[in-house]
C-alpha cells in the first residue's frame, strides 16, 4: 500500500489527494476560533489574513511548501518514540472502525486518550514529556482490539500501560540523560558518555565554522560500534524526505525571486545528502532571502527534544508577511545596534557589530512536525553561533498565532493571582502589547546579542543539557531589561515605558513563580527549557531581591501572591543576572549553568504547587493551547493546473488527524 501510495503522488502534477469528506470542511464567516477542548488541551483554529491579496503564483508556493511541510508529519512521530507508529495506527484503526456501544466512560476515555496522543504527536506530553496515562483499563483496551480486528503486541502493546520509556526527554544525569529518555535519537546501549566520546572526535574543516554535527541523524550502535544513520533520501527518513523533495522542487518552480530559488535548491540538495556543509550554505542563503511575500522554516531544526542538544527535530513553519505589523516592527531591526551597545554585558561579550538581524511579523499559513498542533509564537533562525555572528539571522513574530491566542477568550486566572487592582488594570491596558515587545525583544535582540569568547565551543558542548534553558532565559533577560527602558518610547513603539515594563514584570513574576505551574502535576519538577527558564529567572531575582523587599511574597486573605515594589530595582535585577547569563555561554562555565539551572528553575515549592492548583480548579479553561491548521484546497483546470486555492477550516481536531494520517502516512512503523 505504501508503494501504491507513493506512486500516486508523484505521479499527480500539482495536487496532493485532497480528500477530506465535504462535511470535514468549512467556510466560517463568523470566524470560531474554537474547535474542543479534552484533558489539559485546548484546540483552537486560526486565519490566515491577507491570502486573497497573493497572487496565484504565491499561493501556490505556499500550497506546495505547507504540501512539503506535512510530507514529513511522521518523521516526528518517529523522533519522538520508537513505538508511536505503531501505537498511532492501532489507535486510529480501532477510533474508525468500532461499533460497539460509544457512550461509556471506558470510550471516552479512549478517545480522551486518542486525541492526547495526536496532540503530543505520540505517547509522551508535549510540554511535561511524562508518558500519557490512559484511563481505561488494559482489558478494554484488549477488547477494542479484538473487536476491531487490530493487532498491537509486544513492547508497543505493553509500554501503553506500564512505567517503561516514561520520560521523553530526561534531564536529571543521575538517570542518564540519553538512557532515561525515550525519545528515539539513540540506539539501544548508547549513553551520553558514549556520544560525548564520538564527537569528541569529529572536527569541522574551519574550526571557526563548526559544522552542526548530530543535527540529522539517529547515533546507534552496530557490532559495537558507534554508527550515525543519517536522515536523507536512501537513508534514515528516506521515504518521507522523498516526498518533502518532491514538494521543494515545486516550491523552487514558482519561488518569488532568485535567492529564495537558490535557497529552496540547497535545502533539496541537503535533503539528497545529508551533508552538513551543505546545510549551512543553505542556512547562509535562506537568511540572506529576505525579499519576498513568503517564506518558511523546513528541516531538523530545534534541538530541545534532545537530552544532549545535538539533534534537530523536524519542523515546518509556512509564513505570508503580515505588511503593516512589519513596518511597524522594523524600527527594532533598525536600532539593533543599539541595544547590543548599551546592553549590561562585559564589553568583551557584546558584538561590535550585529549582522543582519531581519524582523517580521507573519501570518501562519501551515505547520507540521514540532510546530503543530502546539506551536511557538516567535522563531529566530538559523541556531548556529557563527553564522549569526557572520551573516545575521531573522526573526519572526507569527501574529495570526498570537491574534487567534487572545481571541480565544479570557479565564479570570488574572484577577485569580495578580495582587491587586492596580495590576490588574495594568495587564488589561499594556499585557498584550508588553507580551508582543518582549516577543519581538526576545528573538530579534535577545538571540542576536552577545558572543561567545575566542576558542569556546558551541553551547551544545560547554553546556550540555542546559544550554537550552540557558539560552531562552538569556534572550527573555535581555527583552525584561529593555521593556522598561525609554528608548522604546524614544522609538515610538509605546505610549508610556514605565505602565509597559510594570505590566511586562508583573505578568512575568507572576507567571515564573506562580501560574505556570498549572501546567504541572503534583509532585513534579520542571522539566520543559522554556518553562525552567521563566522559574529561575524569576526565582533568582526574587531571591536575590529579598533583603530590600525589591518584590515580596504576601499572604491575603488566605492566598500567596507576588508584589513587586521597586520595578527599577528589578530591572537592574534582571540586568545583573542577564550579565551572568552570558559570562557563563561566553566562557562555557558548565558548573555555573547547572548550579543556577538546578538550584533556581527545576525543583518547584510544593506549598506554592498546592495552593495554585486548588485556585486554579475553578477554571475550566485547558492549561495548553494549540491548532489544527487550515486547509488549501486547489481548484484544477482539465489539464491538471491549479487555477485557484481555497482557504477551508477543518471543523473538528478529529477529521484533521485522520486526514493527516490517510494522506501523509508515509514512513514504514520502524525506522
Amino acid at each position: 500500500m505504501l508503494m501504491l501510495a507513493s506512486t500516486f503522488i508523484f505521479s499527480c502534477a500539482d495536487a496532493v489527494d485532497q480528500s477530506a469528506k465535504a462535511e470535514d470542511l468549512a467556510q466560517t464567516d463568523d470566524f470560531d476560533y474554537q474547535v474542543e477542548q479534552f484533558a489539559d488541551i485546548k484546540v483552537l483554529r486560526y486565519q490566515i489574513p491577507g491570502w486573497e491579496d497573493l497572487s496565484l503564483k504565491e499561493q501556490k508556493l505556499v500550497y506546495y511548501l505547507t504540501q512539503a511541510g506535512l510530507s514529513g508529519r511522521d518523521i516526528i512521530w518517529d523522533q519522538n518514540y520508537k513505538h508511536n507508529l505503531k501505537i498511532r495506527e492501532a489507535l486510529e484503526n480501532i477510533y474508525t472502525n468500532y461499533e460497539g456501544d460509544k457512550t461509556t466512560e471506558d470510550w471516552k476515555n479512549f478517545e480522551t486518550y486518542l486525541k492526547r496522543v495526536w496532540f503530543a504527536n505520540g505517547i509522551h506530553h508535549h510540554y511535561s514529556m511524562d508518558k500519557i496515562k490512559p484511563e481505561f483499563s488494559k482489558e478494554y483496551f484488549n477488547t477494542l482490539l479484538t473487536e476491531t480486528n487490530t493487532l498491537l503486541s509486544g513492547e508497543p502493546y505493553a509500554v501503553i500501560f506500564n512505567n517503561e520509556d516514561s520520560k521523553k526527554v530526561n534531564l536529571d544525569e543521575s538517570k542518564g540523560l540519553v538512557e532515561g529518555s525515550a525519545v528515539n535519537f539513540y540506539g539501544d546501549g548508547v549513553t551520553a558518555k558514549d556520544v560525548e566520546a564520538f564527537y569528541a572526535k569529529k572536527q569541522s574543516p574551519d574550526p571557526n565554522k563548526p559544522l552542526a554535527f548530530g543535527l540529522n541523524s539517529k547515533l546507534v550502535k552496530e557490532n559495537g560500534e558507534m554508527v550515525e544513520k543519517v536522515y536523507k533520501s536512501g537513508g534514515m527518513y528516506g521515504d518521507a524526505i522523498d516526498k518533502i523533495t518532491f514538494w521543494l522542487e515545486k516550491a523552487q518552480g514558482v519561488a518569488e525571486n532568485d535567492q529564495q530559488a537558490k535557497a529552496l535548491g540547497l535545502l533539496i540538495d541537503y535533503y539528497n545528502t545529508g551533508d552538513l556543509q551543505t546545510w549551512d550554505d543553505y542556512n547562509i542563503a535562506w537568511v540572506n532571502a529576505t525579499e519576498g511575500n513568503i517564506d518558511y522554516i523546513n528541516s531538523f531544526i530545534e534541538v530541545y527534544n534532545d537530552p544532549l542538544g545535538y539533534r534537530g527535530s523536524y519542523e515546518n513553519i509556512v509564513q505570508i508577511k503580515d505588511f503593516d505589523m512589519s513596518k511597524k516592527m522594523q524600527v527594532l531591526e533598525e536600532n539593533v545596534q543599539w541595544f547590543e551597545d548599551n546592553a549590561p554585558l562585559m564589553e568583551e561579550h557584546k558584538k561590535k557589530s550585529v549582522v543582519g538581524v531581519t524582523y517580521k511579523t507573519v501570518n501562519v499559513a501551515g505547520e507540521a512536525g514540532d510546530a503543530s498542533p502546539a506551536t511557538p509564537i516567535g522563531v529566530n533562525l538559523p541556531n548556529s553561533n557563527w553564522i549569526r555572528k557572520t551573516h545575521g539571522s531573522k526573526s519572526v513574530s507569527l501574529g495570526n498565532i498570537i491574534n487567534a491566542y487572545n481571541n480565544a477568550g479570557t479565564t479570570g486566572r488574572l484577577q485569580e493571582f495578580a495582587y491587586d487592582e492596580e495590576e490588574v488594570a495594568l495587564e488589561e491596558e499594556y499585557g498584550q502589547l508588553a507580551d508582543k515587545l518582549h516577543t519581538a525583544l526576545h528573538e530579534v535582540v535577545g538571540h542576536a546579542s552577545g558572543q561567545l569568547n575566542p576558542g569556546v565551543g558551541e553551547t551544545k558542548e560547554t553546556l550540555k543539557s542546559y544550554a537550552s534553558t540557558l539560552e531562552e532565559g538569556r534572550a527573555d533577560l535581555v527583552g525584561l531589561y529593555y521593556l522598561m527602558d525609554p528608548k522604546l518610547e524614544e522609538l515610538g513603539l509605546v505610549d508610556d515605558h514605565e505602565k509597559l515594563g510594570k505590566a511586562a514584570y508583573d505578568g512575568y513574576i507572576r507567571n515564573g513563580l506562580m501560574t505556570q505551574l498549572i501546567r504541572l502535576e503534583p509532585g513534579a519538577n520542571v522539566e520543559e527549557a522554556h518553562m525552567r527558564n521563566r522559574q529561575w529567572v524569576s526565582a533568582w531575582v526574587f531571591e536575590q531581591g529579598r533583603e530590600e523587599g525589591i518584590i515580596e511574597k504576601v499572604t491575603k486573605d488566605g492566598k500567596t501572591y507576588f508584589n513587586i515594589t521597586d520595578y527599577t530595582a528589578l530591572r537592574g535585577l534582571f540586568g545583573e543576572l542577564l550579565k551572568e547569563t552570558q559570562r557563563i555561554k561566553s566562557e562555557g562555565d558548565y558548573e555555573a549553568a547547572k548550579n543556577l539551572v538546578e538550584d533556581y528553575g527545576v525543583e518547584v515549592d510544593k506549598d506554592i504547587h498546592k495552593e495554585v492548583l486548588e485556585r486554579n480548579a475553578q477554571f475550566k479553561s485547558a492549561p495548553y493551547s494549540g491548532f489544527v491548521n487550515p486547509v488549501l484546497v486547489p481548484e484544477m483546470d482539465a489539464d491538471g493546473e491549479i487555477t485557484s486555492i481555497k482557504v477551508m477550516q477543518p471543523v473538528s481536531f478529529e477529521s484533521q488527524m485522520l486526514d493527516y494520517s490517510k494522506n501523509y502516512d508515509v514512513l514504514p512503523m520502524e525506522n
